[in-house]
C-alpha cells in the first residue's frame, strides 16, 4: 500500500471516530484540559447521528469493528482496564475480544481442506459451527474420528490484505507522531508500530502458533499454574489449526465469575504467577491474555488458549525484570535505580539518587495495598511524567511485556477487585531470586567459568604444540606435563572451599 492510500484510510477511521463521536467524546468533556474539550467541541460539529446512539465505549466498538484488525486490538486491550476507563466502557467494547460476527461455516471447511490438503472428513466426524470469532481467526467446535473433541482455529478470508493496510496505516501514523509530535519522540512510535506488525504477522501462519502452542503448553505443564491445549498435528496447516477441547467456561463469559465454589482471589493470583513464571523462569510468555483466550473452572484452574502473539525475553532482560522486581517488593529503590541504569533504561547523565526519590514516590503509594485502594489512572499518570522527566525511551524487545503486564494487571483485578499483584509476584520472583543468584546458582556458575577457563587453556596448549616452529623443553621425568593445569586445578579448588566456607 503507497503512503497516499495509508493517508486516506487514516483520514478515514479518523472521520468514521469523530462521526460517532467516540474520538473525543462529549461524556468526558468535564474531565478533560480545557484544550482538549474544546478539541472534542469542534470535531462534534462533524458528528452524525450515531455519535448520539449508546454509550462512548459502544460508539467506539462500532468503528473499531469496522476498522480491522488492528483497530479491535486495540478495542480489546482496551477492554481489560475496567479500573481506569470505567466498567460500562470496558463492557462495551468486550464483545471485541472473542464474540465479532464469524465468516460462514462453508467458507471455514472450505479453508480447513486447502489448509489440510485433504476433505474434512478425513480428519474430523464433526465439524460445528463457529463458537468464537475474533479479529484474526475463529474457532469452531469439532470432532476427531476417533472421537476426541477439538477445536478448530481458522484465518478469516483476506486477512493477510487487510493485516497488511492496517500495518501501512499504522506504520505511517507513527512516522507522523515523530514527526510532528515531538514530546511523543522517545516512545519511539516507530519501533512500537514495527514491533506490533511483526507479532501480527507472525499470526498469519498457524503452523507457528502451533509450534508455539506445544513449547508454551509443555512450560504451562511444568509449571502448574495453567494448562494449554495439546496440538492435534494432522490438522494443523497455515491457516487451520487444532488444538484439543479447553475445558472450563471462557472467563469473557458473563456469567463466569458467579460459578460456585469458584476462588476468586486464589484464580487473580494463579493469573499473574502463571504470567511472571512464563516470563522469569523461562522466557516465553503468553502476550494475549485477556479474557477470551482464558478458560476457568473451580476453584482456581486456569486454561490458556489462542497463542497467536507469544512473547521471548533473553537471559538479561529476565534478570533485570526479576531483580527490578524483588527490588520494589523490598522497598530497596536504590538498588532498582541502579538497575535501570545498568540495563540502559535510564541515561547515564542522570543522577541516580533522584531517579530512586521518584522510584519512591511510586511504589510507595501501592506497594502492601489491593486493588481497590490503588488508582492504575494516576499511578500511570505520573510514571508517564517520570518517565518524560528522565528522558526514558520506549524499549521495543520490552514491548510485548509491558503490554502483557498491563493486561495481565487489568484481568486480575476484575477477576478480584482486591488483588494486590505484588503479594501475587512475590513467590515467583523470590523463587527466581534463590535459583538464579543464590549461593547454589553462584557456585554453578563459577564451576562453569572455571571449566571454561580450563577448556580455553587446553586450546591454547593445542595450538602451540600445532606450530612447527615452537620448540618445547621436554620435562623431567618429575616434572607434570602442564605445571599451569595443576595450577588451574588448585585454584579452583581453593576457591570452591572459601565459598563453600562463606555460606556455611
Amino acid at each position: 500500500m503507497t503512503d497516499l492510500a495509508a493517508f486516506a484510510r487514516l483520514v478515514g477511521m479518523g472521520w468514521r471516530l469523530a462521526r460517532a463521536d467516540a474520538l473525543v467524546p462529549r461524556e468526558a468533556e468535564p474531565y478533560l484540559p480545557s484544550g482538549v474539550a474544546a478539541l472534542g467541541a469542534a470535531l462534534r460539529l462533524v458528528a452524525g447521528p450515531q455519535s448520539r446512539q449508546g454509550r462512548p465505549g459502544a460508539r467506539l466498538a462500532r468503528v473499531l469493528e469496522c476498522s480491522g484488525p488492528v483497530a479491535i486490538k486495540l478495542g480489546q486491550f482496551l477492554a481489560t482496564r475496567a479500573d481506569i476507563f470505567g466498567e460500562p466502557f470496558a463492557d462495551d467494547l468486550s464483545h471485541l475480544k472473542d464474540r465479532l460476527a464469524p465468516f460462514p461455516q462453508a467458507q471455514a471447511r472450505a479453508a480447513v481442506e486447502a489448509a489440510l490438503g485433504k476433505p474434512i472428513e478425513a480428519v474430523f466426524a464433526e465439524f460445528g459451527p463457529a463458537v468464537a470469532a475474533a479479529s484474526i481467526a475463529q474457532a469452531h467446535s469439532a470432532t476427531l474420528i476417533d472421537g476426541t473433541p477439538v477445536a478448530v482455529k481458522v484465518l478469516r478470508p483476506g486477512i493477510e490484505q487487510q493485516v497488511a493496510q492496517d500495518s501501512a496505516v499504522l506504520l505511517l501514523a507513527a512516522r507522523m507522531a515523530e514527526r510532528m509530535i515531538p514530546t511523543a519522540r522517545r516512545l519511539e512510535p516507530a519501533a512500537f508500530a514495527g514491533t506490533v506488525i511483526r507479532a501480527l504477522n507472525l499470526e498469519l501462519d498457524l503452523r507457528f502458533e502451533a509450534a508455539g502452542a506445544d513449547e508454551l503448553a509443555a512450560i504451562m505443564a511444568k509449571d502448574g499454574f495453567m494448562t494449554g491445549p495439546a496440538v492435534v498435528w494432522e490438522g494443523v496447516g497455515r491457516r487451520a489449526l487444532t488444538l484439543t477441547w479447553a475445558r472450563g467456561t471462557a472467563l469473557s463469559d458473563p456469567g463466569a465469575l458467579a460459578l460456585e465454589t469458584l476462588d476468586r482471589p486464589a484464580l487473580a493470583a494463579t493469573l499473574t504467577r502463571g504470567f511472571l513464571s512464563q516470563a522469569l523462569n523461562h522466557g516465553l510468555f503468553h502476550a494475549d491474555l485477556h479474557e477470551g483466550n482464558l478458560f476457568i473452572a473451580a476453584p482456581a484452574q486456569l486454561t490458556a488458549v489462542d497463542f497467536g502473539i507469544l512473547g521471548r525475553l533473553g537471559p538479561m532482560e529476565r534478570r533485570y525484570l526479576a531483580e527490578i522486581l524483588w527490588g520494589f517488593l523490598n522497598r530497596d529503590y536504590t538498588r532498582v535505580a541502579a538497575l535501570h541504569f545498568e540495563a540502559g533504561y535510564v541515561a547515564a547523565h542522570h543522577d541516580v539518587d533522584a531517579f530512586a526519590q521518584a522510584l519512591r514516590a511510586v511504589g510507595e503509594p501501592v506497594l502492601g495495598r489491593d486493588a481497590s485502594q490503588v488508582s492504575m489512572g494516576r499511578l500511570l499518570a505520573q510514571l508517564f511524567e517520570i518517565t518524560a522527566l528522565f528522558d526514558m525511551h520506549l524499549r521495543p524487545e520490552l514491548v510485548l511485556l509491558q503490554k502483557t503486564m498491563v493486561t495481565v494487571e487489568g484481568v486480575a483485578r476484575r477477576i478480584d477487585p482486591g488483588h494486590d499483584i505484588w503479594a501475587a509476584a512475590d513467590p515467583v520472583v523470590r523463587g527466581w531470586i534463590a535459583c538464579e543468584l543464590g549461593p547454589a546458582a553462584k557456585l554453578q556458575a563459577l564451576l562453569k567459568d572455571a571449566a571454561d577457563a580450563i577448556a580455553g587453556m587446553a586450546r591454547l596448549a593445542r595450538a602451540q604444540g600445532a606450530k612447527p616452529a615452537l620448540r618445547v623443553k621436554e620435562p623431567s621425568p618429575r616434572e607434570p606435563h602442564h605445571p599451569w593445569l595443576c595450577f588451574a586445578f588448585g585454584a579452583l579448588a581453593a576457591g570452591l572451599a572459601c565459598l563453600a566456607f562463606a555460606y556455611l
